[in-house]
């Protein structure tokens, strides 16, 4: 049987570094471990951490191809992040003028959640705790 300890990385590919950076380090709030560009790649590699614990790892690439998000396609969907309140995780969206989703419920833990986007559509879920 294949033994997994946790989940140790996600990986994301964006289309504007700097943007992205800024959302997910100004907005998002995680903290870089460590920033590398990889002149044989024309490439940034940006790994990120949320309360300590390495997360995401943000890459930039010449020119990407488009990823669609709408409609729903094959693949990972989202990136989830579980919040303590929803309407101040809202709030502070709002005053970076972030669009958020009207609120839904879970129908099957009854948990309150929302969603965004970030700079290349990428849908992030808040999930209330």
């Amino acid at each position: 049987m294949l033994t997994l300890n946790k989940v140790h990385h996600i990986a994301i590919l964006c289309s504007d570094y700097q943007k992205s950076k800024t959302f997910y380090t100004e907005v998002l709030g995680l903290t870089i471990i460590r920033e590398i560009y990889r002149e044989e790649r024309q490439s940034y590699k940006l790994d990120l951490a949320l309360n300590g614990t390495y997360v995401v790892e943000l890459f930039s690439f010449p020119n990407p191809p488009k990823r669609p998000s709408r409609p729903e396609a094959v693949g990972l969907r989202h990136l989830a992040f579980e919040v303590i309140n929803l309407e101040e995780t809202i709030a502070f969206l709002d005053s970076k003028n972030i669009e958020s989703e009207p609120i839904r419920i879970d129908e099957t833990t009854e948990k309150r959640f929302t969603f965004i986007a970030d700079p290349d559509e990428l849908p992030i879920e808040f999930y209330e705790r």
